[in-house]
């Protein structure tokens, strides 16, 4: 989409009608299964330390978008809460495969310090018609807030809110992708009756962390070993990544709570948001996985080698 070109709904310069977010959801096209995807794949979890549990539905259809979350059999209140969550975004398909994927591999091996909890699909209808927002044109990831009008946030966190016992970690699960730039950018200018501005996409995988609670050393492992398993993201010519300054390799800093994202829906000691480039031409779809669950480990790994210690004394 050139930078001339509008979105092909509303008026340019004005805002959307709540006619004109129908015609949007209208236009939306169911193109996979979040049963067959996402919830058969959880239910075989019970085997592996889990109970599945439904913390609510979406009122668009309560029968085909239930929200789910794994949590920890053996709930220990003195162990520290981890929190992985995925599919905020439901077109961001290695944030939910690779929460799934950890469960079903490497996640039992970190039962023994923690207290696990994943949300691995928050935004079920976004997973199935591969859209960014909910139904009602409505970014579940800048609706993480006391005046929600996300169901899919709200949800979340009255689910999240009711653990027990002190979060730790939060790590959310996101990709950048290709159609960030030629459809989710271009609608959001439209939707909300501002010029679109043509920008990049970077092409690796980066992190944000909080501008409010940085993390360094925390983001700077998640990075070394994500090298692993997938490329980086270098920064632009300004020094940015997506319009940000990358202060380390692969790592930019947004206010997560007051920009209302997933990120900072709690106050976890240590926070990220993973963003991985499904798009690129030196990545698989497995790759994509893969580098979401070496995020989640090293993070755990770091936590157990730098922060238990601590708390043990």
């Amino acid at each position: 989409m050139s930078e001339n070109t509008f979105y092909p709904i509303g008026t340019p310069g004005t805002a959307w009608s709540n006619e004109q977010k129908q015609q949007w959801h209208d236009a939306a096209v169911k193109s996979r299964s979040y049963v067959d995807e996402v919830i058969t794949k959880l239910k075989s979890l019970s085997s592996h330390g889990f109970n599945l549990l439904q913390y609510g539905t979406l009122s668009i259809d309560i029968n085909s978008y239930p929200l789910f979350a794994l949590q920890s059999r053996n709930w220990d209140i003195k162990k520290p809460v981890i929190l992985v969550t995925g599919g905020v975004h439901g077109y961001e398909t290695s944030g939910v495969q690779g929460a799934i994927q950890f469960l079903h591999t490497s996640a039992q091996d970190y039962l023994a310090h923690f207290n696990l909890v994943v949300l691995p699909c928050i935004s079920p209808w976004g997973y199935e018609h591969i859209a960014r927002w909910n139904p009602y044109a409505v970014d579940p990831n800048r609706s993480f807030t006391t005046d929600s009008q996300s169901q899919e946030a709200v949800h979340a966190i009255n689910f999240v809110n009711d653990l027990e016992g002190e979060i730790l970690l939060h790590i959310d699960l996101h990709e950048t992708t290709d159609t960030d730039e030629s459809e989710f950018r271009p609608a959001l200018a439209a939707r909300d009756g501002e010029q679109y501005i043509v920008d990049t996409i970077p092409d690796g995988f980066y992190l944000v962390g909080d501008s409010e609670n940085k993390c360094v050393d925390f983001q700077n492992s998640i990075i070394k070993a994500v090298k692993q398993v997938t490329h980086i993201a270098p920064a632009d010519d300004k020094g940015e990544i997506i319009g940000s300054k990358a202060e380390a390799e692969g790592v930019i800093y947004y206010p997560v709570k007051k920009l209302g994202l997933c990120a900072g829906m709690t106050n976890a000691i240590f926070t990220t948001t993973t963003e991985v480039y499904p798009d690129s031409d030196s990545a698989t779809p497995e790759d994509c996985n893969n580098a979401q669950v070496a995020a989640i480990e090293s993070a755990l790994d770091y936590l157990i080698q730098i922060h238990l210690p601590e708390v043990a004394k």
